[in-house]
């Protein structure tokens, strides 16, 4: 079973699990104000011929070059994909830096407020953990997203890549615009035309809620992106 497979499959038995028990699961990034918010963090390697190619013991943190040229290049696209990531306004809320929010566009084996971290690993299971994926995220655009990117992409020139200050959108608006200004995306997603129709469809859910985060959960967020309402909401029509 393919990996976001996996993960959809997760999320049902979780919401079978809740309805059992007379509760619903709820997959919001940010369900709760005040609190570290929820994230599906995706441990991700690749391998060939059986061999993780992740794995270098004489390698930085025990990584490989190939890994490193492999998140170096996630590193490099993290602004343009991060709509991929985050695709809602509610994701935007956990990308918060005073709750351990992996919003820093770097690479670490020990801070997590990085984007991306390197588990301690070996032989067999040596990884990258992309951190800055919401709950709500699609699996399937994550996984293109993060694959392509790692394996396609290009390096930035940037030399400080893996410890630069720089930070992921704090709003699903400059999510939606660098995602829109990206030739990268366009060719992540074979086209303007799939990704113009994507970035059309996150702004018109957006613009459903208040633009101005605030400190509170707006009731408009679990409406609009709680699975079970959007369900009851579709039975409307």
């Amino acid at each position: 079973m393919a990996a976001a497979d996996q993960i959809q499959l997760y999320k049902l038995i979780c919401r079978q699990v809740a309805t059992n028990l007379g509760m619903t699961a709820s997959f919001l990034p940010k369900p709760v104000a005040g609190v570290n918010g929820s994230g599906m963090h995706t441990n991700v390697s690749v391998s060939k011929n059986g061999k993780n190619l992740f794995w270098d013991p004489k390698g930085q943190e025990k990584l490989a070059k190939f890994g490193w040229d492999f998140l170096d290049r996630i590193l490099t696209y993290g602004n343009d994909i991060c709509l991929l990531f985050n695709s809602s306004v509610n994701a935007y809320r956990r990308l918060d830096p005073h709750f351990e929010a992996p919003n820093r566009l770097y690479a670490s084996a020990v801070d997590r407020g990085a984007m991306i971290r390197i588990p301690i690993g070996n032989e067999r299971s040596m990884r990258t953990e992309v951190r800055a994926v919401a709950p709500d995220a699609n699996p399937y655009l994550v996984l293109l997203a993060i694959f392509k990117s790692g394996l396609q992409g290009e390096v930035s020139k940037d030399a400080n890549l893996r410890s630069s200050e720089r930070k992921l959108p704090d709003n699903i608006y400059t999510a939606i615009a660098d995602f829109r200004n990206s030739k990268w995306t366009t060719k992540l997603l074979g086209g303007k035309d799939v990704k113009g129709r994507y970035a059309d469809l996150k702004e018109a859910s957006a613009d459903r809620c208040p633009r101005l985060l605030g400190t509170l959960v707006k009731p408009q967020e679990v409406q609009f992106h709680h699975e079970v309402y959007n369900q009851f909401l579709w039975n409307q029509f």
